[in-house]
């Protein structure tokens, strides 16, 4: 299905779909398990969310089932919402990009809101936090941090499971960020060339 870039993040955001991603998120779920897990939505309704997630590349039919004659699908999130490697990198089209990106951001708000939904939850204790942060980086520095996030986090990846050791949700996002223009200020003047910006709580 062809959709503009700014029509991905208005389609994966959409109230309904967004309880249908946040379901979906770490399982694999039948459309019965669907109807079952989101009963206050029509199930006509329900069907057509799924129609255009699935059209849209925001959920993946992974199998079909036979069940008393019919078929029924089984739906999971797309595996490059997770991770792109770098051939994926090197041949996506940045409409491609554009999906999977809303794509990962629909799969951690979903992981998020099964965090929340949870009877008891505790922030801190839980080692929950997000945050913005801008970074003035050359080129040189870009290299060193990547270098060095590397190789913190490359040794905890072999962990496993068990050992008093609790699966912890680490997402990542890196990119150019535009200079921001003060308010007042004539846009075609430079911005202010110190500090950082930060969003968001920790």
């Amino acid at each position: 299905m062809e959709m503009s870039r700014e029509r991905w993040a208005e389609t994966a955001l959409h109230p309904v779909r967004i309880r249908i991603l946040r379901a979906v998120a770490g399982s694999r779920l039948t459309t019965h398990d669907l109807v079952e897990l989101l009963p206050d939505i029509p199930q006509a309704t329900l069907y057509r969310h799924l129609a255009l997630l699935v059209r849209t590349g925001l959920l993946d039919v992974v199998e079909q089932r036979r069940v008393r004659g019919t078929a029924e699908r089984v739906y999971a999130l797309p595996a490059h919402s997770a991770t792109l490697d770098a051939s994926a990198l090197a041949t996506a089209t940045p409409e491609d990009h554009a999906r999977y990106f809303t794509s990962f951001v629909s799969s951690l708000l979903s992981e998020f809101s099964r965090y929340l939904s949870r009877e008891r939850i505790d922030l801190v204790a839980d080692g929950v936090g997000y945050q913005q942060l801008v970074l003035h980086l050359t080129d040189a520095e870009l290299a060193e941090f990547a270098a060095g996030f590397n190789a913190l986090v490359g040794p905890l990846l072999s962990n496993e499971p068990g050992d008093g050791r609790t699966p912890r949700l680490l997402a990542t996002v890196l990119m150019p960020a535009d200079r921001p223009t003060p308010t007042g200020h004539d846009e075609r003047q430079p911005g202010p060339t110190d500090g950082s910006t930060t969003t968001g709580e920790n």
